[in-house]
């Protein structure tokens, strides 16, 4: 199965068809086996899809929420993911979601990313829904083209789980979730906006190493194929 482009007239649009979608997943997973996940990633792009997804029925008590990546800073740090989901995401009905962070108030980040894995594995495997971004460096998670972990994140004999990365492309350091962990949802999403995201998109598509543009190993690798969800 290859790879599926959905287009839409603009962002709002966007988010309301992909919402209408993770709802559709989410409420599939509550009525078979009682309960959900969805790992969702930060950044701009997403926040329009966060309100309309908070505003769709579900037995949210019954779905877990997490995080792709996130930076190693506090949660009420501007740049945090964690409180940009809580502040969109998590709002209403959605705020009775439980939510798993990455980031943890400790020593080092290595301990952070161990405690992090140690939530997420007890939550059902593969995960129901994961919505991925993309910069345009060809990044994806926190998959940086340099990172000093990618090839050890790439690779699928690198366990399901929560590992650190460093890039000079990322910041701050960052916690990601292993590409083992995501690739084999049962839907998995590129959510991208705007021309120059698309350009990106057809040249990590176009073919090349994947430490060039690591969006290239979700795209060519993951079990499940990737539903693209892009508006100018």
């Amino acid at each position: 199965m290859a790879n599926k482009l959905h287009e839409f007239k603009d962002t709002a649009a966007l988010a309301e068809g992909l919402a209408d979608a993770v709802a559709s997943v989410l409420n599939v997973a509550i009525a078979e086996r009682g309960s959900a996940s969805i790992a969702v990633s930060g950044g701009s792009t997403p926040k329009q899809f966060f309100k309309a997804l908070s505003a769709r029925e579900l037995d949210w008590s019954k779905v877990t929420v997490t995080l792709v990546d996130e930076r190693f800073v506090p949660a009420d740090n501007a740049r945090s993911n964690h409180l940009l989901v809580e502040e969109n995401l998590l709002q209403g009905e959605a705020a009775k979601a439980r939510f798993l962070p990455l980031y943890r108030k400790t020593a080092t980040i290595g301990e952070a990313a161990r405690l992090a894995s140690t939530d997420i594995a007890a939550v059902a495997v593969p995960l129901d829904v994961v919505i991925l971004g993309m910069g345009n460096d060809g990044h994806t998670a926190s998959f940086f083209p340099g990172g000093d972990r990618l090839a050890e994140a790439l690779s699928l004999q690198t366990p399901r789980g929560v590992i650190t990365m460093e890039a000079e492309g990322a910041g701050e350091p960052r916690l990601t979730l292993t590409f083992s962990s995501l690739q084999d949802a049962h839907f998995l999403v590129l959510h991208i906006e705007g021309q120059a995201k698309k350009d990106t998109l057809e040249k990590a598509l176009a073919g090349g190493e994947e430490s060039e543009m690591p969006v290239r190993a979700v795209l060519n690798r993951a079990k499940t194929p990737v539903d693209i969800y892009w508006a100018p």
